[in-house]
């Protein structure tokens, strides 16, 4: 194998190393991300079911007013 062939594969190697450490940044991105629409999504979960116990509530008050 010539010299320039395996200056050409060293060179497509570290090509690949740093398309590898670009693709392990945005992962890293895209997980920081995802945990936090995960704790949005929790809080919106808490909220709907806040929202869900009080109006319960005042439709059972509005039952027990109309009985």
């Amino acid at each position: 194998m010539s010299l320039e062939l395996l200056s050409q594969l060293e060179q497509k190697i570290q090509s690949a190393l740093e398309h590898i450490e670009l693709l392990k940044m945005e992962l890293e991105e895209e997980k920081a991300k995802n945990q936090q629409l995960g704790e949005q999504n929790q809080k919106l979960q808490q909220d709907l079911d806040t929202w869900s116990n009080k109006v319960s509530g005042l439709v059972g008050l509005l039952n027990h007013e109309i009985s």
